[in-house]
């Protein structure tokens, strides 16, 4: 078979599992999302394991996996009556926007707003559908690994590849739980760090706005540039300001987003930028033209579970 054959065929073949995957996004998304949460539940438990003397694998993992589902659905439970909130609050949001002076305000917050909330509202909305659905891909995944030994020794029958092979996939399975378990504790410091700022500036659905920011700092690079966005765009257009925020001149809700801003882009510049280097150290090298490529490539798949 010449070059062009094999081109030819391996264009083919990509076409067809691009058109698979866009199709079955109804159930490989869940799915993938149920892989996400397995790691971070095993490098939770790793890490408890490894740090406890008392407790026996089977115990750190039972924790880890409580924890993590409690944490999940709450976290949909959270996101669902925040978008609630705001959508009851809906005609208050239009009177301030319809003060504010200037054109590209009302750009900003009415349209592109209106298509942010709407994105997350779907996606809070097919989370909470695929909750079922995910805990029963989860609990197959951990049936699954018990398994995964017997299956090994099938694959490779040869005992140097079968453990030259377990060996490459320990070192990876323990990199991506790494990783996610850092990069969930480095959230969950930035959301709370947040969530006090925002309380202390006034600015209303601060809980929500928080919990926002914890998903969107997992997604690469652009994650943490719109977490620091979100919450100025909705301070600019909450109907209710602070006392200590002037109010009488429509221009005073620019300064008051400017400082939320400047408030949300601090913990984000500070941790991301001095803590979060040395907690990952050299186990995240990614390029960022490839991060970007790749964040394009999975949104335009599944939307935002795939950009996460």
């Amino acid at each position: 078979m010449d070059t062009s054959a094999k081109a030819g065929i391996w264009v083919i073949a990509t076409g067809v599992v691009i058109a698979l995957l866009y199709l079955g996004r109804a159930i490989m998304a869940p799915f993938a999302l149920a892989v996400f949460l397995f790691f971070v539940m095993e490098g939770f438990a790793r890490i408890i394991d490894e740090r406890s003397e008392l407790l026996k694998r089977g115990w750190s993992r039972a924790i880890a996996i409580l924890t993590v589902l409690i944490g999940f659905v709450g976290f949909i439970a959270l996101l669902a009556r925040g978008v609630a909130q705001f959508g009851a609050q809906s005609v208050s949001y239009e009177r301030k926007i319809n003060a504010l002076i200037g054109r590209p305000a009302k750009v900003i917050c009415n349209e592109g707003g209106q298509r942010f909330l709407a994105s997350i509202a779907n996606a809070t909305g097919d989370l909470s559908g695929d909750v079922v659905l995910i805990f029963i891909y989860i609990g197959f995944l951990f049936l699954a690994q018990s398994a995964w030994p017997a299956k090994l020794d099938q694959i490779f029958p040869d005992t140097d590849k079968r453990a030259q092979a377990k060996t490459v996939g320990d070192a990876a399975r323990r990199g991506i739980e790494t990783y996610l378990w850092t990069q969930t504790v480095i959230s969950a410091l930035i959301t709370a760090l947040t969530y006090v700022t925002l309380l202390i500036l006034g600015v209303e659905n601060a809980l929500f706005l928080a919990a926002l920011i914890f998903i969107l700092n997992y997604i690469p690079t652009i994650g943490s540039i719109v977490a620091a966005l979100v919450p100025p765009h909705f301070a600019l257009v909450q109907p209710g300001v602070p006392d200590w925020v002037t109010g009488s001149d429509p221009r005073d809700a620019y300064v008051y987003a400017g400082l939320v801003f400047a408030g949300v882009s601090f913990w984000q510049f500070a941790i991301g930028n001095f803590l979060q280097p040395r907690m990952m150290g050299d186990s995240l090298n990614l390029a960022a033209l490839v991060v970007l490529l790749a964040l394009a490539i999975w949104g335009a798949l599944w939307g935002i579970p795939g950009m996460f």
